[in-house]
């Protein structure tokens, strides 16, 4: 596989990312709303069970490291909630319902990711469809 030194790195890398981010935002839940110097949250825990969801991912990501030739769907489906999570805050920017300080739930969960991200499905994706799209 093409770059495969490089796509190994960065999931390496996104997989500790999510799973620091995860355990993070489950133990101090209220951290974006301080932050964005919002009134805290009636119910933490959601946003602590966003957390559990994004710490798993990282598990995810780690097999794609372990296995680069077959981790395009996990990949893909990374990169899905990587574009729409920011289309639904960019919904909530705009509204006015959460203030522009949110925004870096983006810049560090989601944008910073797409390159490297689009890089290797492009490249996973020019293998033999036996090997790319098999089921990690």
């Amino acid at each position: 596989m093409k770059r495969r030194r490089v796509h190994r790195i960065t999931f390496a890398i996104a997989g500790a990312y999510n799973l620091l981010w995860g355990a993070f935002t489950m133990a101090f839940p209220q951290w974006l709303f301080d932050f964005a110097h919002m009134p805290r949250a009636n119910y933490p825990e959601i946003f602590a069970c966003l957390g559990m969801v994004v710490g798993v991912y990282g598990i995810l990501y780690w097999q794609v490291t372990r296995d680069p030739e077959r981790g395009f769907w996990i990949a893909a489906v990374g990169l899905l909630g990587k574009v729409l999570g920011p289309i639904g805050l960019a919904r909530l920017l705009i509204t006015g319902a959460w203030p522009m300080r949110t925004a870096v739930l983006c810049l560090t969960n989601d944008f910073i990711w797409w390159i490297p991200f689009a890089l290797y499905l492009w490249d996973v994706s020019r293998q033999p469809a036996s090997v790319s799209r098999q089921e990690a």
